[in-house]
């Protein structure tokens, strides 16, 4: 009997997957594509995970960043408002203290008047009373002189005060 290459390679081919099986290489091959299949799926889901955090993540560092926002837009308003309230105050105070000096310099004013009135009506009822004495002193003599100098230098003193 004469086999050519074609049996023969038949033959080994045969025996190599007899060999195969026996030695249970496809099941190792399935455990191991299995095994390496399973470990791309962990590190999707780790992948997933950590896409997620990282959005979360994200979502927290972007509310954190609106809320500083409002934050300082609500501290700058307050400032705003507080200038302009220091302001009216201010203006306030000022136009207060002018108005208080101004009353306080009317009033100087009006006691200089008050005071130099009364100075000018001294100074004239003591003309007038001088005036008097030299008219009566001239004209009347003795007793009746005083008596008559003495009522008018009263009566003048008491109408011109």
């Amino acid at each position: 009997m004469h086999f050519d290459a074609t049996f023969w390679a038949f033959i080994g081919l045969v025996l190599f997957f007899a060999l195969v099986i026996w030695m249970k290489i496809p099941g190792k091959m399935g455990s191991a594509l299995d095994k390496r299949a399973d470990d791309i799926r962990k590190e999707l889901d780790e992948a997933r995970r950590l896409r997620e955090e990282a959005q979360a993540l994200l979502s927290e560092y972007q509310r954190k960043r609106h809320e500083a926002e409002a934050e300082a837009e609500a501290i700058i308003a307050e400032a705003k408002s507080e200038a302009d309230r220091l302001t009216l105050e201010t203006n306030q105070a000022l136009e207060e203290m002018i108005a208080r000096r101004a009353k306080a310099a009317e009033e100087k004013i009006s006691q200089a008047e008050t005071q130099a009135i009364a100075e000018v009506r001294a100074r004239a009822a003591d003309v007038a009373v001088a005036a008097a004495e030299q008219i009566l002193t001239a004209k009347v003599k003795d007793k009746v002189a005083d008596d008559i100098l003495a009522q008018s230098i009263e009566q003048v003193k008491t109408k011109l005060n």
